[in-house]
């Protein structure tokens, strides 16, 4: 997985300076078109993910062959085979535009199309500046250091939203409070997702249907972490295509009981 570690770093570095190019929301915030996820594409949306596209392009034309699936533009063949890369240039969009310091890269790379296929997961926090990896039956990594170690309370202190508008946090506040002492609501699922595999919470949901391009590389490193990571519904996790579409809800806890508890709530 070496070329592809090295391909997002640098698509990391390029997304880094597009952020310093339009510094502010002035400059990140106007819409230019809507994705192909239906969200609206904004300046800095389209710069990052072209930033990510031109290194791709870069490994195409090394010989490398794949198809690309990402947030905005959807899904563009590089020459074929079964190599799905999976791409949210900006996962925690809302952040990046307003100056708030908590969003992300995220890749997944897969040798086939749906979740259980997903072999690298590569992750860089433009805030905090952390970088997480994980791979296949390798472990997972922050900063190149195995986790694992600092596993989520199993007793619920922290619950980490997210896809929080406030009409859905009101309806459902009152009874995720019977399962968590504290909520938290961090603006990206991806790195909510990491903190459960860092030990820093212990279980985070989504609010609304995620896609794949939010979650494909954060659940790699949840599961290579030993964690419980599933849809609310209970639909089969390793079955879900990788592509633009809204999938279910997303529970993710220390063990299998937590997150179904927590997906029996949420599906009331």
């Amino acid at each position: 997985m070496t070329p592809w570690l090295e391909v997002c770093r640098s698509a990391a570095a390029d997304v880094r300076q597009v952020l310093e190019d339009l510094p502010s929301r002035v400059e990140r915030e106007p819409v230019l078109a809507t994705g192909v996820g239906g969200d609206d594409t904004t300046a800095i949306d389209a710069a990052a993910e072209q930033a990510v596209v031109t290194r791709l392009e870069e490994l195409h034309r090394q010989g490398h062959e794949f198809l690309l699936v990402s947030e905005e533009l959807g899904e563009r063949s590089f020459g074929g085979g079964e190599t799905r890369v999976v791409v949210d240039p900006i996962d925690g969009s809302v952040n990046a535009k307003r100056g708030l310091r908590h969003f992300c890269l995220s890749v997944a790379v897969a040798e086939g199309p749906s979740f259980g296929d997903v072999v690298y997961g590569y992750l860089y926090d433009f805030g905090s500046g952390e970088e997480w990896t994980a791979a296949q039956g390798g472990g997972a990594a922050l900063d190149g250091r195995p986790l694992g170690d600092v596993r989520p309370k199993e007793q619920v202190e922290i619950l980490a939203l997210e896809g929080t508008l406030s009409a859905a946090v009101a309806d459902e506040a009152a009874a995720l409070a019977g399962y968590a002492q504290r909520f938290r609501i961090m603006g990206s699922l991806a790195l909510s997702l990491c903190q459960l595999a860092a030990g820093r919470v212990d279980a985070v949901c989504s609010l609304r249907g995620a896609r794949a391009v939010d979650v494909a590389a954060a659940q790699l490193v949840v599961r290579e972490c030993g964690l419980a990571i599933g849809f609310a519904d209970a639909r089969p996790w390793n079955a879900a295509p990788l592509d633009t579409a809204p999938q279910s809800i997303v529970v993710a806890a220390a063990t299998e009981e937590s997150r179904d508890r927590l997906g029996a709530i949420l599906s009331m």
